[in-house]
């Protein structure tokens, strides 16, 4: 079968499932350095690699896209959709004002896996601040971004991290 043989549903479905497979690979690989090395050196492996995958994949969504760099706040906002992840987790973008802007995740696949399977929250926040922050600045240099709550940390009931970016002049 072809790929463009394949009617819209189709193809939804199976973009939504390529996304979960990526997640899967992720979340076992990290289990595997986890069970080898113990947490502390799974997440700075983990950092590591998102220090790079979310550079490639900045560039690549701005490429499909056609933003510039230096696009600002909303060059990320858009970017921010077309996250690989964005097809599996449920996530809302704030405009905080004209300078701010705040992103959250309200359900997060791997969190809501561990809640069902009684679970601690896995403690993402340093692989978040690596993260988001290199995904800001892969777009516009100018955007700082703060981790305003992000597992280990306590969070609302209604999403698990939330970041925020603003604007330099």
């Amino acid at each position: 079968m072809d790929l463009k043989d394949l009617s819209r549903e189709q193809l939804e479905y199976l973009l939504e499932d390529f996304a979960k497979r990526w997640l899967a690979h992720d979340g076992l690989w990290f289990q595997q350095v986890e069970q080898a090395r113990g947490m502390e050196e799974a997440i700075r492996l983990d950092a590591g690699a998102w220090e790079n995958f979310t550079v490639v994949e900045a560039r690549r969504i701005m490429a499909f896209l056609g933003i510039e760099p230096g696009g600002g706040l909303d060059a990320l906002k858009k970017a921010l959709e077309y996250r690989m992840y964005r097809l599996i987790n449920r996530q809302e973008i704030i405009d905080q004002d004209a300078g701010t802007i705040i992103f959250k995740m309200n359900d997060c696949r791997v969190q809501s896996a561990r809640r069902r399977k009684k679970m601690p929250e896995f403690p993402c926040r340093p692989v978040g601040l690596v993260e988001y922050s290199g995904f800001a600045r892969a777009i516009d240099p100018r955007i700082e971004t703060r981790c305003l709550y992000c597992p280990p940390d306590e969070h609302p009931e209604d999403s698990f991290c939330a970041w925020e970016f603003t604007l330099k002049k």
